[in-house]
């Protein structure tokens, strides 16, 4: 029997519906529910570097950014915050400031007294991570905790003092071993090591505090916050506020397409009171990200619908794709498909698929087709006047398809009324497009036969939810036809649209919906590579190499930038490969957790290389550096030359 989840992490299931949360004061600044979702950044300038700070604050702060949150790894760091916020208020600047603290507790202790608010990791506001497995009894562990308290309840006290607001930020990436031995790399372990801190600020009566998961991997990050909103309801803490973010998402389309996967499905839930989006880019660029993001929040109508009201028959703390037949070559095992539309195109010649994905030579009369080649191609009423590539079935309207001699390699597509009312069928593949709101009962028992893939659309703007219930609907009544999320986003800015989509779609796929993706931006490549761009960010299928890259800051050794774009030129034909570019040792081996290689600053000058969480080569010069990482790969099977084709 399949198991049943209340969605307890959001207020409802079907609509939106912002959790509620408590308030908590950042200087002037206000934090919660019942104020707009909050758009930060940090900077990347060197913290010592007091006037370059301020420059860099004020074009993040007039780009639209509410919070500046500045490094500060030692004592003299946290000092200069001091210079660097009195510098914005001479100036007239009055956005507070976040001190970001990792490793060093009497840093944070100084920063408590200057800035209006301080960010710890609680991965190593005490703990030191040195990839080691322990073991500990019940007593020993009591023990930690209480280390952690005498560490801890100093900061406590200096920010009730100074009113100084609080973020206990978990990474992923940075768990301590003491965390990793008794919880493993999981959400779990990520939602136990905030708590441990958060358990003694509410005993010494400290609520002035938000709350982040984050993590580069979009589905481990929306996993974490769920559960992190669920644990605070079970032992009775308080809903403070969550703070957004997918770490090193890169640079880029895809920087923003892996952002808005991870953000936007948190906060389709509900979730999220502040967001920052970390680019590999200037920190000013990710403002606009940020907030194209939350505004679409402040635009919707707030539901009463109560979560209780919908059990999931899926466990939305742990991926696990919905179970679907196969039929042809979508669903069962097979990877999410990537359908080109082209109904509304006028294709007469074969270089016009080059843009998804399929190079047509004139001289050998043959196709060559990408690793983000498209899979199907809808045409609508309009065939191909040419042989589509080999492998990839033209998808036609029902009534043109019944006119063609070839109705074999063709497959019909069919409106859900006609297909109901007896239209013929093709004996292997039947597209049938229905709206969710007509996935009744009724419509869920004549779609659930062998042959048939339903090509799942909605006439509502805001489809997250909509599109999430159908397939509910499907799932409780055991069907397991194959579903392709048919989405078109013609009428709004095209920057806009890839973040739309992302949520829309990639936040499907995160909770293991859909076996495929019909996307219309209204320009074939661009809707083409955003598709295999969604997927690739919901781990679902990998077709190019990506690149896990922090958006730089003070501790930053080296060009970040220069050497993201360097890295990627030499190695973005690698399918599949995760490459980690870090700018120091502390976002290093932890944050890249799930990377295949990994390319951090260990000094000014020196590189270490690894594979994996493992080193492999230590202080490599930097000039030497991106050449030894090819010669990993080499040495492991997995470089390839680039075609020149």
């Amino acid at each position: 029997m399949t198991a049943s989840y209340t969605p307890a992490y959001c207020t409802s299931y079907t609509s939106y519906a912002r959790r509620t949360t408590i308030d908590v004061s950042i200087g002037g600044l206000a934090m919660g529910s019942s104020h707009p979702i909050r758009v930060q950044s940090m900077t990347t300038t060197n913290t010592l570097d007091v006037e370059g700070t301020i420059a860099q604050s004020i074009r993040m702060i007039e780009a639209g950014c509410e919070l500046v949150r500045v490094t500060a790894p030692s004592i003299r760091e946290a000092k200069a915050l001091e210079f660097i916020r009195a510098g914005l208020r001479e100036r007239g600047y009055a956005v507070p400031l976040v001190a970001d603290i990792h490793y060093t507790p009497n840093a944070a202790e100084v920063a408590a007294r200057l800035v209006e608010k301080v960010r710890i990791n609680p991965g190593n506001y005490v703990d030191k991570k040195q990839f080691a497995t322990l073991e500990y009894t019940d007593a020993e562990y009591a023990a930690e905790i209480e280390r952690i308290r005498q560490k801890f309840v100093p900061l406590l006290h200096i920010c009730r003092e100074y009113g100084t607001a609080l973020r206990i930020g978990t990474n992923h990436g940075s768990l301590s071993d003491r965390i990793m031995s008794r919880y493993g790399d999981s959400p779990t372990g990520m939602v136990e090591s905030a708590l441990e801190f958060l358990r003694i600020a509410e005993d010494e009566g400290f609520y002035n505090i938000v709350l982040s998961m984050k993590s580069s991997n979009p589905l481990v990050m929306v996993e974490a916050y769920r559960l992190l909103v669920v644990r605070l309801a079970e032992e009775g803490l308080k809903p403070y506020p969550l703070h957004l973010g997918v770490t090193e998402a890169g640079d880029g389309e895809d920087g923003r397409v892996k952002s808005a996967v991870g953000i936007g499905t948190l906060l389709e839930d509900g979730l999220g009171d502040t967001i920052r989006v970390s680019l590999t880019e200037e920190p000013e660029a990710e403002i606009p990200v940020a907030r194209a993001l939350a505004y679409r929040y402040s635009q919707r109508g707030t539901s009463t619908t109560a979560h209780n009201e919908v059990t999931l028959p899926y466990n939305p703390y742990a991926y696990h794709r919905r179970t679907t037949r196969a039929v042809a070559n979508i669903g069962a095992d097979f990877p999410p498909r990537v359908v080109a539309d082209l109904s509304a195109a006028r294709i007469v010649e074969p270089s016009q698929l080059s843009g998804v994905g399929h190079i047509y030579d004139p001289i050998t009369d043959k196709w060559a087709t990408t690793d983000q080649g498209c899979d199907h191609i809808y045409v609508g009423s309009n065939p191909l006047p040419f042989m589509p590539p080999a492998g990839t079935r033209q998808i036609v309207d029902y009534a043109t398809w019944r006119e063609l001699d070839d109705r074999f390699y063709n497959v019909p597509l069919h409106s859900y009324a006609d297909f109901v009312g007896g239209n013929e069928r093709h004996s292997v593949m039947n597209v049938v497009r229905i709206f969710a709101e007509q996935v009744t009962d009724e419509a869920v028992q004549q779609l659930d036969q062998p042959g048939i893939v339903v090509l799942l659309a909605t006439s509502q703007a805001h489809a997250m939810p909509t599109l999430r219930m159908a397939a509910v609907r499907l799932m409780n009544r055991g069907c397991q036809t194959p579903v392709v999320v048919d989405r078109s986003y013609r009428d709004i800015d095209a920057d806009v649209a890839v973040l739309h989509a992302s949520t829309d779609v990639g936040g499907l796929f995160v909770d293991g919906i859909g076996d495929g993706v019909m996307l219309d931006l209204g320009d074939l490549g661009a809707s083409n590579r955003l598709a295999f761009g969604i997927l690739q960010a919901a781990r679902t299928r990998m077709t190019k190499t990506e690149y896990i890259s922090c958006p730089s800051c003070g501790r930053t050794l080296f060009d970040l930038q220069e050497t993201t774009a360097l890295i990627r030129q030499h190695t973005d034909h690698l399918k599949g490969i995760k490459i980690g570019i870090m700018g120091c040792i502390v976002n290093g081996p932890g944050e890249m957790a799930d990377a295949d290689y990994g390319y951090v600053g260990s000094g000014p000058d020196r590189i270490t290389l690894y594979r994996g969480q493992d080193i492999v080569r230590r202080n490599v010069p930097t000039a030497e550096a991106l050449d030894a990482l090819v010669d990993i790969m080499k040495d492991d099977g997995v470089w390839l030359e680039r075609s020149s084709a």
